[in-house]
Parts: structure tokens; sequence; C-alpha cells
């Protein structure tokens, strides 16, 4: 009895890529200039060929880029992990520091989402009164809770 050919693994064009992961075929040759997809086969003509793995590769990198992470930033990470489980700690820095960075954005993007719920509702009630006037002069006690509680962490007091 023989033993089954090896199956090839799938191989796909930078076009291919760009649509399996969603980016530019420029962000895919961007990339791989830059060092943040290591080992990216080429044919005999210097065509790349992806796998899976780079793929799989790919959506991290742009995940990381995703969290504001700068391809410099990212470089240095791609290159620690290639260099093994002596980096864990340098990676866990930086992940660490890319998470804490990510949860001061997400604080500051509610602090403006609260601001434009604010003001949703201020519309609202100019819109049903007529008049700005009456939810700029609304005493405090009048106000909905969570408006008010928006108000007051946002500082606002005329507008």
């Amino acid at each position: 009895m023989s033993t089954p050919a090896a199956v090839a693994e799938r191989t796909y064009t930078i076009g291919e890529a760009a649509r399996e992961t969603g980016l530019t075929t420029s962000a895919l040759r961007f990339y791989d200039r830059e060092g943040l997809i290591p080992g990216v086969a080429r044919t005999g003509g210097g065509t790349r060929r992806f796998t899976e793995d780079d793929l799989e590769w790919i959506r991290y990198v742009e995940r990381l880029k995703k969290s504001g992470m700068p391809i410099k930033e990212i470089r240095e990470y791609v290159r620690l992990y290639f260099e093994g489980d002596s980096t864990i700690e340098a990676r866990r820095r930086m992940v660490q520091a890319r998470r804490r960075e990510v949860v001061r954005e997400l604080e500051e993007l509610q602090t403006t989402l609260d601001f434009i719920d604010y003001k949703c509702w201020f519309y609202e009630v100019a819109a049903a009164t007529g008049s700005c006037d009456a939810p700029r002069n609304m005493p405090l006690d009048q106000l909905p809770p969570r408006i008010r509680r928006i108000k007051e962490s946002c500082g606002i007091h005329r507008y």
C-alpha cells in the first residue's frame, strides 16, 4: 500500500490575500517591505505567495496597527516574537502598554459619546419647546438622571 502524496498547502496571490484580509495589495507590499510579515514565500519570478499562516499573521499585525501601535513598535514586536520565549516579558510589556492606551482612548470616546447624547437630548427638548432656552435653563433637579450626570461630568453649564 502506498502512502498518500503530501497535500500542498494552499497559497494565495497578493490579490487573493488582499481579498481575504480586507487590506489593499499596496498595504500588503508595505507590510512585507517593513518586515511585518516574515518569511513570505516567493516564486522563482519573485511573486509573493501567502499561506494561511501568513494571512493569520497579517490579521494579527493589522489588529496591533488598529490598536494604535506605531509601525516601528510592530516591527520591534515581530522581531521579539521571532526571537522566542526569551522575549516574553518584553512582548508582555508592549501589549500591556497598548492596552492601557486603548482603555484611555475608550474612556475619552465614552466622554465624547456622553456629550453627544446630552446634545441629542438638548435638541430634542429644544425642538419640542421651540426654544433652546428650555433645556439650557432647566433646573438640575428636573433633568433626567443620566443627563444630569453627563452635564455635571462634562462641565456643561450653558451650552
